[in-house]
């Protein structure tokens, strides 16, 4: 990841580097110093090279750069110092907040030969600019959700949806980042779109949990709305509602809990982190056993060694890892956001109605 931009003789000085410890220098895009990966990389670190100018007297002269950076990860601070001829030219730090308001690593596009993959990939990049395929893929949601349910079903179903793809959208536009709005997909939910990248692991849970967050937020409005009114409608509204954010929020990639639990795990850069967060999914399974919810257990073991295999690959991403503070905060946020699907769902499963029992039942099967 790019930890560092700022200007030497009027040329960009750019430092990237990861995890793992490797920091590679880099002065008008070539590459100029390297620092070879290794676990136990000291936190304080200088990089060399030497430029030839001309003077105003037109004369060649050597100048010696230096690079003195002192780096920790967790929580993420850079201070540094740039000195040529041991003149110190600038100075300063970095933090987390500023590498999520800084613009994301694009990788330069290669040129590509004609194929029909390449064709309808690009066609496929202009529909999703126009705004009426949004409203022909509304409207085939719609008509698919109605042909297998109702149509009432069906428009409260896509009410649920968009509540929750707004969800990520609102958490898009807190980091900065411009959208391109939601599609409803047929047979298969919705998407938040955005043009841009992330830079932290921070930004990605909570990218990732708002859309869920806000499911549950229209769970419990429609939770209230049924005690004061007593209609059914919004019992089954808040019942199914969170069973599809409960889904959502399942330890499997590309799901959102996919992305919250691979975010936490990642950043736990020891062997103690990682036992924990396994120790903490086992737990999770016991608790689905225990009460019966076979399917969420299931599901539940088969994303936590997913991420486990994948943890190994933790130190190649770009993007800036949580500290431990988010990783206590984000692993709180999700339990409990679990929790509360879990309790709404098995509370309409009390009242005696069929149809409110069926999620339940689709957790136990």
């Amino acid at each position: 990841m790019e930890l560092l931009n700022i200007s030497c003789l009027d040329q960009p000085l750019r430092l990237e580097g990861s995890m793992a410890g490797w920091q590679q220098l880099y002065w008008n895009n070539t590459l100029v110093s390297q620092l070879s990966a290794h676990s136990d990389a000291p936190s304080h670190q200088s990089h060399e090279f030497t430029l030839q100018a001309t003077d105003a007297q037109q004369q060649q002269q050597t100048l010696l750069v230096n690079l003195s950076t002192t780096l920790s990860w967790q929580p993420f601070k850079l201070q540094y110092q740039l000195r040529i001829n041991e003149q110190l030219i600038s100075s300063g730090e970095r933090t987390e907040r500023d590498i999520e308001r800084q613009v994301p690593e694009n990788p330069v596009p290669t040129q590509q030969k004609f194929s029909l993959i390449g064709l309808l990939s690009l066609g496929f990049k202009l529909l999703k600019s126009a705004k009426v395929i949004k409203m022909v893929l509304a409207g085939a949601s719609v008509a698919a959700y109605s042909w297998l349910f109702s149509f009432q079903f069906a428009l409260a179903l896509i009410a649920c949806l968009v509540f929750h793809e707004y969800g990520h959208i609102r958490a898009m536009r807190y980091f900065g980042m411009k959208t391109k709005g939601i599609y409803l997909i047929p047979f298969m939910g919705g998407l938040a779109l955005s043009d841009e990248k992330i830079n932290t692991r921070w930004q990605d849970v909570v990218i990732s949990i708002m859309g869920p967050t806000f499911g549950l937020l229209m769970s419990l409005l429609s939770l209230l709305l049924y005690s004061l009114t007593g209609e059914i409608f919004f019992a089954g509204l808040a019942c199914f509602n969170a069973l599809l954010n409960l889904f959502n929020l399942l330890p499997i990639l590309p799901l959102d809990g996919g992305h919250i639990l691979k975010s936490i795990s990642f950043s736990m850069n020891s062997i103690t982190g990682l036992l924990a967060c396994v120790a903490g999914a086992g737990i999770g399974i016991a608790i689905s056993y225990h009460f019966g919810l076979a399917l969420l257990g299931f599901l539940l073991l088969i994303g936590s060694l997913e991420i486990v295999f994948e943890w190994k690959s933790r130190h190649q991403s770009h993007l800036l890892p949580l500290d431990r503070y988010g990783q206590m905060f984000s692993t709180i946020w999700y339990l409990l956001t679990v929790a509360a699907l879990v309790a709404i769902i098995w509370y309409f499963a009390g009242q005696g109605d069929a149809l409110l029992g069926l999620p339940l039942k689709i957790l136990q099967s």
